[in-house]
């Protein structure tokens, strides 16, 4: 089993993140995966972006879900990160995959919908991965559990995965109940032989995030953890490529 180089928010280290200029050095990178975040637009719209808000990353102000599309696709979400990206555009969900569809590039959705509920949001976003039919690339994370339990309630075929932060002494137990596909922990704690050992016993693919530091790469690849989400895809797909 080779580690999966998932990059977080694309290839966030080269460009700026959650835009196709970040997914496409992410492509060029290596990694055999994406992940990025969904909120909904004031017109129910799945748009890529991972603050409630614009100001970080974009030229607009205010909360993302008191924009209409057609608002949001009037602003720049390049030029903060470097001028050479000025331009750059907040993607919907249908207009990533109709980009990487023809790709072999696994998608890891984060819903972030833990701060704000976004009603709607798991449907709107089930019905964009069945019309583009990507279902068996993809999987759904969120912090809000209950959100994971509505995906698989409209769509029990979907795979999710549990993200969460805090430390469990039993997380399988929790992803388990949740009918999770994978659990997405913080790195940190899988620095416990006994949580690895946990998760491979009960069958959970692993996807840490995020990772940075080359050491804590290579201590995760060497412990055959299935994925690593990672701002440095770079990197990661060079040490994995040593460890051979």
């Amino acid at each position: 089993m080779q580690t999966l180089v998932i990059a977080h928010r694309g290839a966030s280290s080269l460009a700026p993140e959650n835009t196709f200029a970040a997914f496409d050095r992410a492509l060029d990178a290596g990694a055999d995966g994406i992940e990025f975040d969904l909120q909904l637009t004031k017109d129910k719209v799945p748009v890529v972006i991972h603050d409630e808000t614009l100001g970080r990353t974009t030229t607009g102000k205010g909360k993302v879900i008191d924009h209409s599309l057609a608002d949001l696709e009037s602003l720049d979400a390049g030029s903060w990160f470097a001028a050479e990206f000025a331009g750059e555009k907040i993607p919907t969900l249908d207009e990533l995959f109709a980009r990487y569809k023809k790709s072999s590039l696994l998608f890891n959705l984060e819903l972030k919908n833990s701060v704000i509920e976004y009603p709607g949001l798991e449907k709107a976003v089930l019905k964009s991965i069945t019309d583009h039919e990507l279902e068996e690339r993809v999987i759904i994370s969120s912090f809000n559990h209950q959100s994971l339990v509505r995906c698989k309630k409209l769509n029990p075929d979907i795979r999710t995965g549990m993200l969460y932060f805090e430390e469990m002494e039993t997380p399988w137990e929790r992803a388990l109940s949740l009918g999770c596909y994978s659990v997405h922990p913080f790195f940190h704690h899988l620095q416990s032989p006994e949580l690895i050992a946990g998760f491979k016993k009960n069958k959970l693919p692993t996807y840490a995030w995020t990772v940075n530091d080359p050491e804590q790469m290579e201590y995760l690849v060497n412990n055959k953890i299935e994925a690593i989400l990672t701002d440095y895809p770079q990197i990661l797909a060079g040490i994995i490529r040593k460890s051979g």
